[in-house]
């Protein structure tokens, strides 16, 4: 078992977090917000994706996908059914899912610790599922539909690697709509 901080960040004392709220229109916007992160992911960059069903948690993915460079976004898919789905790009993604989980230990056992330390990015869906199995340093995207196409998200870095991420975004942010 791994030694894992409590993984809740509207715990964490803020002087530890940085929030950034953004509003999307479409489908669309939230695949680009979603390929703004990918640009600015680095080596070990761990993503909490947070939302009901049909929140757009495997829309950002898409995005994500495709702003590390994997062309074909169509291929990014819900792990849902089979836990995990890899994508080769200019860092490997590792899109995990754990809605189906009984809890942290199931993603210990799949070796989420070594995951998040092979050099890529790993974007977990329902982490609230499994909190304590993720690292100290995850950026959190809580994804809240606010109409049939249109979604609130607030991002919230745990840790020194994800604030970083969270200030790129923050100045790409402010440059584009979407």
């Amino acid at each position: 078992m791994s030694n894992h901080a409590q993984n809740n960040p509207t715990s964490t004392p803020a002087s530890t977090r940085t929030d950034l709220v953004v509003d999307t229109t479409s489908p669309e916007g939230t695949i680009r917000l979603g390929a703004a992160v990918g640009r600015l992911c680095q080596p070990n960059t761990v993503i909490a994706l947070q939302g009901p069903l049909g929140a757009g948690k495997t829309q950002i993915t898409k995005g994500i996908a495709e702003g590390l460079g994997i062309a074909d976004r169509g291929k990014v898919t819900s792990p849902t059914f089979v836990l995990e789905q890899e994508y080769d790009g200019r860092l490997k993604i590792r899109h995990l899912d754990a809605y189906r989980l009984a809890g942290p230990a199931d993603l210990w056992d799949i070796g989420i610790d070594e995951m998040c330390k092979a050099g890529g990015v790993v974007v977990l869906e329902w982490p609230e599922r499994a909190a304590e199995a993720l690292p100290e340093d995850t950026l959190w995207i809580y994804l809240e539909p606010t109409g049939e196409q249109s979604r609130h998200m607030r991002f919230t870095s745990q840790g020194p690697q994800s604030a970083k991420l969270l200030e790129r975004l923050r100045k790409t942010v402010d440059a584009e709509a979407f």
